[in-house]
């Protein structure tokens, strides 16, 4: 068994994560971190768990007893958090954070396996994606490896509210998410970064621009991308490289027909369809921002770090109804 320590536990994907690891066949969940609820039940905070765990929530770090730790703070904690802690060498570590997503003076493997499935096999350190990045890179990634991306691209992506994390704001609450529409961060949404690192890592480099319009939806998870990639490649051979691209994808695949959120939704996979008008190549892929998205994706990679089966413990229903 894989023993597991969660720390920043008691928020969206603390909690999802453990719903995930719970039902796991390989995992033993050893700890689940919340300083402010310390003692309560994980229960009483994830009341989807009632009658599926007794676990408490501790303020304490056992990291000699785990192996492998979760981070599910939120962006900027974790690099703080290992200036003031130490986890042991023989430990490993998903962090669900954007602190260590882009190349530096560190060794954290940038965990999308449909790119880096190898290095996230011998990986100590994983760079969870955002969940933006995520649906937009396996849009474009063929793309790129296509060597397509010459020009501008035009990306539009609306999310769930969840992804907005458990703290209520002014732009989360039900009564102003309901039946309404909004857009945030146009042209400056921090998973940008990451998602031009990983589409030059496919083409080589990357001279065009990501124009992303990212939009707040009125519902509470999922996200469904569309983008525009101007290019004369007939749409058959582009079609033929998307297929080939996700062929051993565990959970990412080809969709012939257009695509609806609700087939993702509460589920680790990833739906990639493409269209052609003219010279503009339409690509539209959704996603779960809570699993594909954030722990479903982290629990994949964890099952590759520690050489399981890469879809032990993922294997969901879609909520179709």
């Amino acid at each position: 068994m894989i023993r597991i320590g969660i720390l920043g536990a008691a928020g969206y994907t603390g909690g999802e994560l453990i719903r995930l690891l719970l039902n796991h066949p390989e995992a033993e969940i050893v700890f689940a971190n919340s300083e402010s609820n310390a003692g309560n039940m994980v229960s009483s905070v994830h009341e989807g768990l009632l009658g599926d765990t007794d676990l408490r929530f501790t303020s304490e770090m056992p990291f000699d007893q785990v192996d492998v730790v979760f981070f599910c703070f939120g962006h900027g904690k974790s690099e703080a958090f290992l200036k003031e802690h130490t986890i042991p060498e023989q430990v490993k570590v998903i962090d669900l954070a954007q602190d260590f997503r882009l190349r530096g003076d560190h060794d954290y493997v940038y965990g999308l396996p449909e790119l880096n499935r190898d290095a996230i096999i011998n990986a100590r350190h994983v760079a969870n994606p955002g969940c933006f990045a995520t649906a937009i890179q396996l849009a474009l990634l063929p793309a790129a490896h296509l060597n397509l991306l010459k020009e501008d691209v035009s990306v539009n992506a609306i999310t769930g509210s969840t992804g907005a994390g458990q703290k209520p704001g002014a732009t989360t609450h039900f009564s102003w998410r309901a039946d309404n529409l909004s857009i945030y961060k146009p042209f400056q949404h921090q998973h940008i970064a990451e998602i031009r690192q990983s589409l030059r890592q496919a083409q080589g480099y990357l001279d065009a621009s990501i124009d992303f319009i990212p939009y707040r939806g009125p519902f509470a998870r999922g996200i469904f991308c569309t983008a525009v990639v101007r290019t004369p490649a007939p749409l058959d051979d582009v079609i033929e490289v998307y297929k080939d691209f996700y062929r051993d994808a565990a959970f990412t695949h080809y969709s012939e027909q257009p695509l609806d959120l609700k087939q993702v939704v509460n589920t680790n996979k990833a739906l990639v369809h493409c269209e052609k008008y003219d010279n503009k190549l339409l690509i539209t892929s959704c996603i779960d921002n809570l699993l594909k998205g954030a722990v479903g994706q982290a629990v994949q990679n964890m099952n590759l770090m520690f050489g399981l089966d890469e879809t032990a413990g993922l294997r969901l229903k879609a909520s179709a109804f």
